[in-house]
């Protein structure tokens, strides 16, 4: 059997990983039981972790499913920059209760990802942050697995195509959360639609649409636009199966501003404006893993205790338009819209 393709659904919708909390075993496991592709996220967790959820995947769905991993990232930040934004943040982890973290530079326990891959097979292995080489690529693909790299750019994709790529995740601007391309000192801003077409004409490979995309309407719209999938994040944030803590919860559902910040992990990423934005989002250094690192234990101890001003608001520009329905029903009635407008765009 070949490796799996996004032709192969039954349904053109891929669930965006959503690492940090919102990605559950029965997420994943619900988008693929409806017809679509459900994704565990690797990052922030350890291999073991991520084999338990995988065996949880398992347990609930027979149907193919993906990982995804954290490409490891590019040379430690500025130390300098990094202690004096540590010293801003004193205030903030002291008005939480809370200690600020260490803020090391690591990987991600990325080659225990990989061999955990290698040994556990999924049908899709997708990297973030990077691309990985040549040979990392083809040895996944010998154990059947294929390889889908998030890309930003048209020069990102030439450059996962170059390195063997199954597929390629075009991430659109309007994306919530952090931006998946190579390079974060210059991070891609291009919008989905014009991505779209740049990244087509560069490949024929299979392309999954990510940014914004939270209706059937916008399911057709990049289908049409050159998509074989759409990815979707915000739009599952609300569903009962998945992890988004309760003050994520309950600012995902009203109207609120979104911009791109490294005030949170170091990394750019868009979230809903809140105070801890809007305090230090010019002063945070572009140093990932880093600033995540010495943020997260704010960032914890906000969550529990209810703060949304202190917590980083993943969410796509289109995020108020996101449902509190369960996953299975939600994604089949989204893909059923899908098809519906892409016959009265045909009718136009």
């Amino acid at each position: 059997m070949g490796r799996f393709t996004p032709d192969a659904l039954e349904l053109p919708i891929v669930q965006a990983p959503l690492a940090g909390g919102p990605s559950t075993p029965a997420l994943a496991a619900a988008v693929s039981t409806a017809g679509g592709l459900g994704f565990l996220a690797a990052g922030y967790k350890t291999a073991a972790q991520v084999a338990e959820d995988v065996a949880a995947v398992r347990a609930q769905t027979d149907q193919p499913f993906g990982v995804n991993v954290f490409a490891p990232p590019a040379a430690p930040g500025d130390h300098d920059a990094v202690a004096r934004y540590a010293a801003r943040l004193i205030g903030d982890a002291e008005r939480q209760g809370a200690m600020l973290g260490d803020a090391r530079h690591d990987d991600d326990d990325f080659d225990a990802k990989l061999a955990l891959l290698h040994d556990l097979r999924p049908a899709v292995a997708s990297f973030t942050f990077g691309c990985p080489p040549p040979d990392t690529i083809a040895a996944l693909q010998q154990d059947g697995i294929a390889v889908w790299v998030t890309v930003t750019t048209a020069a990102e994709a030439r450059q996962a195509v170059g390195a063997g790529a199954d597929a390629l995740v075009a991430q659109g601007t309007e994306a919530g959360g952090h931006r998946g391309g190579f390079d974060d000192v210059a991070p891609g801003a291009i919008g989905l639609l014009a991505l779209l077409q740049l990244v087509r004409a560069e490949t024929d490979r299979p392309l999954i649409a990510s940014g914004g995309v939270m209706t059937g309407a916008g399911i057709a719209a990049v289908l049409a636009a050159g998509a074989n999938a759409a990815q979707l994040g915000s739009a599952l944030m609300l569903t009962p199966e998945a992890g988004t803590s309760a003050p994520h919860r309950e600012v995902l559902q009203h109207e609120g501003e979104t911009a791109l910040t490294r005030a949170f992990s170091g990394r750019t990423a868009r979230g809903i404006v809140n105070r801890f934005l809007r305090e230090h989002d010019a002063e945070a250094p572009s140093a990932y893993p880093e600033v995540h690192h010495l943020t997260a234990p704010l960032r914890k101890a906000a969550r529990t205790r209810g703060d949304a001003d202190a917590i980083n608001l993943w969410a796509g520009q289109a995020h108020t338009l996101a449902q509190a329905r369960p996953v299975t029903e939600l994604v089949r009635e989204l893909a059923a819209d899908a098809r519906e407008a892409l016959r009265a765009a045909a009718v136009r």
